[in-house]
C-alpha cells in the first residue's frame, strides 16, 4: 500500500537541536535546514498536500504529473522571456547569485528524509514543486538571498505553511538577531506579508512565468516590496566577489 510520508514522519528534536546548531554556526549550510524541517514537520506536509490537491492548480498538476524543476533549469528559455517578465527576472537573478535550480535538490536530498518506494508520488511531486520554487518565491517577495533576506522570506513561509521546522528556523535567526533593530523588524515583516499575500504553494508559476513581475506581484499580493540592508555571510561575500 502507498503511504504518505507523513505517516512514518514522526518528530525527532534532537535531530532538529543538532541541526540547529550547525546551522547557527555556518549559515550556508543549507542541508541543514532540510534535516530541521523533516525532523520537526510531523503531519504539516500532509495538511499541505491536501490543500494543494484541493486547488485547480493542484488538481491539473498533479493529474498531468507536471514537474517545474525542468522548467526553471531551462535559463536559455527563461531568458528568451520578454524583459521584466517573471521568468527573466528569476534567470536574471539566478545567474547573478551564481546559483542553479538544481542546488536545492542536492541540498535536500543530503539533508532530508530518503525518499522510499511506498512513498506516495502525487506526495513527492508536491514536496519537490515547494521545494523548487523556493528562489522563485526569492524573486517573487522581492527578498534576496543575504542572510536578512533567507530568514524574512522563511519567516514568510512559515506564514504561509505554519511547518514547524521553518518556524524553529525562523525562531533562531529572530534570537541571533537582537543587535539588529531593523533584521528583525524585516523577520515580522516576513510573517505579515505571508498572512496577506495568495497561497504560494497553489499559484500557477508555470504560466507565471512569461507575464510582467508586477502584475505577478500584483495578482498575488506581494506589491510591498521590502527595503533593507543586506548581511551576507563570509563565504557567501567572496562568491560575488569572484564573479
Amino acid at each position: 500500500m502507498t503511504r504518505s510520508p507523513a505517516q512514518r514522519n514522526p518528530i525527532r528534536p534532537g535531530d532538529a537541536w543538532k541541526a540547529l546548531k550547525t546551522l547557527m554556526a555556518d549559515p550556508d549550510r543549507t542541508d541543514q535546514v532540510f534535516v530541521i524541517i523533516d525532523a520537526l514537520s510531523g503531519n504539516n506536509g500532509e495538511r499541505q498536500f491536501r490543500r494543494f490537491a484541493s486547488t485547480p492548480v493542484g488538481q491539473r498538476i498533479l493529474s498531468e504529473k507536471q514537474d517545474i524543476l525542468p522548467v526553471l533549469s531551462d535559463r536559455e528559455a527563461l531568458h528568451s522571456l520578454p524583459q521584466g517578465s517573471l521568468g527573466k527576472t528569476y534567470a536574471t537573478f539566478m545567474t547573478a547569485e551564481q546559483i542553479s535550480a538544481d542546488g536545492l535538490v542536492g541540498a535536500s536530498e543530503e539533508g532530508g528524509r530518503e525518499s522510499q518506494p511506498d512513498d506516495d508520488p502525487d506526495r513527492v511531486r508536491f514536496g519537490m514543486r515547494l521545494r523548487d520554487t523556493h528562489d522563485l518565491w526569492h524573486v517573487a517577495t522581492g527578498y534576496n538571498r543575504d542572510l536578512v533576506g533567507e530568514a524574512s522570506l522563511l519567516a514568510f513561509t512559515f506564514a504561509q505553511t505554519r511547518n514547524p521546522g521553518i518556524g524553529a528556523i525562523v525562531a533562531m535567526a529572530y534570537l541571533k538577531s537582537g543587535d539588529s533593530p531593523e533584521f528583525r523588524k524585516m523577520i515580522r515583516s516576513g510573517l505579515v506579508r505571508g498572512w496577506k499575500a495568495a497561497w504560494l504553494p497553489a499559484a500557477d508559476w508555470e504560466a507565471l512565468l512569461a507575464r510582467p513581475i508586477e502584475d505577478v506581484r500584483s495578482e498575488l499580493g506581494l506589491q510591498d516590496l521590502p527595503m533593507y540592508t543586506e548581511v551576507r555571510s563570509a563565504e557567501g561575500e567572496m562568491a560575488l566577489k569572484s564573479q
